[in-house]
């Protein structure tokens, strides 16, 4: 009976895996439960581990801040989840990251790159392109798109990072004329011209003043109908304005994930409870 049992179970898993192959993006996206996933996710520069052992799985259209101190490896593992290490001399990268439930491995880079989006902690505009040729550069690197989408595009994902009333007049100005506030704001619409599914945010408001900070924490809020968002932060009290779930790292390692409420109110681990109070860091 039971030698039976098993072998019914493992016909069906080989039923569902196939299934699952024959899913098209879109069909993989609305099943999963999860927008990421990772799975004992161990980062390491010439063999000293940065990050061990991670394993966090992210909700569709939720907010997910990062909490630690400096050093802990929360930009060591935001880097990660899009490829970024491939980049890096040293840099060795181990365990499973799932998007929408699909390995990252069955990606190519570049696909994983239009998937998951990065907006980083200075504004990185192209300096020489316009704000309008900022926005459409994603598009335009590898397809010829015509004007009318691209005009779309600009429009939307600037409405969408919160620049469109303050750009839509001198859409052929450079993007350096542009302060510091509403360059984040238009990498942000770069970033969202490409259509990704997740989007991560590398301490993105560090060097802004408290009005611009505002305007992409509203921006953030907004951006969570449609994208799924992951925020490395130090601010704690922008982590608990803006995020639906924290995650709280220390020295390489995951300490505790929850919903922000439960992380800064009633945390679970001791560790957490000290960090959040102000103990340290």
């Amino acid at each position: 009976m039971n030698d039976e049992k098993i072998t019914a179970e493992a016909v069906l898993t080989d039923t569902e895996i196939t299934q699952e192959q024959e899913l098209t993006s879109d069909e993989i996206y609305e099943k999963s439960k999860f927008a990421l996933e990772t799975e004992n996710l161990t980062v390491s520069f010439y063999g000293r581990e940065a990050i061990s052992d991670i394993n966090v799985k992210y909700r569709k259209h939720t907010v997910n801040a990062i909490i630690g101190p400096s050093g802990c490896g929360k930009s060591t593992f935001l880097r990660a989840l899009n490829f970024m290490h491939d980049l890096t001399p040293g840099a060795v990268v181990s365990g499973s990251i799932k998007i929408h439930g699909r390995d990252i491995s069955e990606y190519d880079m570049t696909n994983v790159r239009r998937r998951v989006g990065m907006v980083f902690q200075k504004p990185n505009p192209f300096p020489t392109m316009s704000i309008y040729e900022n926005v459409t550069a994603g598009l335009t690197l590898h397809k010829r798109h015509g004007r009318r989408i691209l005009d779309e595009t600009v429009e939307k994902s600037l409405r969408l990072a919160g620049l469109w009333e303050e750009t839509k007049d001198r859409l052929k100005v450079s993007a350096m004329a542009l302060s510091g506030g509403q360059q984040q704001r238009l990498c942000i619409a770069r970033t969202l011209a490409i259509n990704p599914e997740i989007i991560l945010f590398d301490e993105p408001t560090s060097a802004l003043d408290p009005i611009s900070t505002s305007k992409i924490e509203e921006s953030i809020h907004e951006l969570k109908k449609d994208y799924t968002i992951i925020v490395v932060t130090h601010n704690m009290q922008q982590a608990s304005r803006v995020s639906d779930y924290t995650s709280f790292f220390f020295l390489g390692k995951l300490i505790e994930h929850s919903k922000t409420r439960t992380v800064f109110t009633s945390p679970k681990n001791k560790l957490t409870e000290e960090y959040v109070i102000g103990k340290f860091g």
